[in-house]
Formats: structure tokens, C-alpha cells, sequence
């Protein structure tokens, strides 16, 4: 039997290939909705920003983030003793 644009065979077939669509976008976005995924994501950005591409640090970002932390630990240690 030869299938046509509005035969029920064809109609069948193409609500079975939009279910199997459906279901592979289902499934990607459980996956990058996943607080695994997500984690992961950002840990490689944060990662990113202080190694690059070849596996060596990235000095300049590594120093002023630490440059930052020192600044203000050195802040909270000044208050303190400012305030006693």
C-alpha cells in the first residue's frame, strides 16, 4: 500500500519521530539543569579564569584575587583592632 501525505502511516510516523525529539530535549535539559552539570560548568569557568588553555596559571588573575584577599584581611585585622 503506497503511503501518502495524509495517510495515517505517515501521520503515525511523524508523531513517532516528534516523540523521539521531544524526548532527546527532555533529556538534554534535565542534564544541564542538574545540579551536577551545573556545578561542574562552574567550577570549569572559575577554573578557567585562573589556568588557561595549555594547563599554566594565569598570574595576573592569581595576583589580583590575592592582592584582594590580602587587602581585605589586612581591612578586618585594622577594624578590629580599631574598634577594641
Amino acid at each position: 500500500m503506497a503511503t501518502t501525505a495524509g495517510s495515517p502511516e505517515t501521520l503515525e510516523s511523524q508523531i513517532e519521530a516528534t516523540r523521539e525529539r521531544l524526548a532527546a530535549t527532555i533529556d538534554q535539559l534535565a542534564y544541564r539543569a542538574s545540579p551536577k552539570t551545573i556545578a561542574r560548568r562552574e567550577f570549569n569557568g572559575i577554573k578557567a579564569h585562573f589556568v588557561d588553555a595549555q594547563g599554566n596559571p594565569r598570574t595576573d588573575n592569581i595576583l589580583k584575587v590575592a592582592g584582594g584577599v590580602l587587602g581585605f584581611v589586612t581591612f578586618v585585622v585594622v577594624m578590629r583592632k580599631v574598634t577594641k
